[in-house]
C-alpha cells in the first residue's frame, strides 16, 4: 500500500483557482474525489499512465487533471471556482482496471484530504 498525501486546499473567492496535489500517486490508475457532509464521495477527474483522462461534467472546463510520473504526483488544477465546488478533495488509486472510472468502489487507496472552500 502507498501512502497517499494530499495538500494545496484552501480558501479562495468565487472565480479564483487552486491547485491540488497528491504525492505517492504511483497507482495506474488515479483519481480525485470530492466530498461535502452527508453525502457520498462524488468523482472529479481520472488519470491512468497513458494518460487517459475522465472528467466530470460539473468541472469540465474548468479543472485539469495531470500527473507528474517522475516524481510521483497526482494533480488538480481548479481554475473559475464556484461556492459548490467547496469540499474535502481527496485523491485515490488503484492497480486494477476500474470499470467505472469515477465511482469511489473502484478505489482501494485513499489520501486523508484536503479542504477547499469556496466563498461568493
Amino acid at each position: 500500500q502507498v501512502q497517499l498525501v494530499e495538500a494545496g486546499g484552501g480558501s479562495v473567492q468565487s472565480g479564483g483557482s487552486l491547485r491540488l496535489s497528491c504525492a505517492g500517486s504511483r497507482y495506474t490508475y488515479m483519481a480525485w474525489f470530492r466530498q461535502t457532509p452527508g453525502k457520498e464521495p462524488e468523482g472529479v477527474a481520472s488519470i491512468d499512465l497513458v494518460p487517459r483522462i475522465s472528467v466530470a461534467e460539473a468541472v469540465k472546463g474548468r479543472f485539469t487533471i495531470s500527473r507528474d510520473n517522475a516524481k510521483d504526483t497526482l494533480y488538480l488544477q481548479m481554475n473559475s471556482l464556484k461556492p459548490e465546488d467547496t469540499a474535502m478533495y481527496y485523491c485515490a488509486g488503484t492497480w486494477l482496471l476500474p470499470k467505472f472510472l469515477l465511482s469511489r468502489k473502484e478505489y482501494t487507496d485513499w489520501g486523508q484530504g484536503t479542504q477547499v472552500t469556496v466563498s461568493s
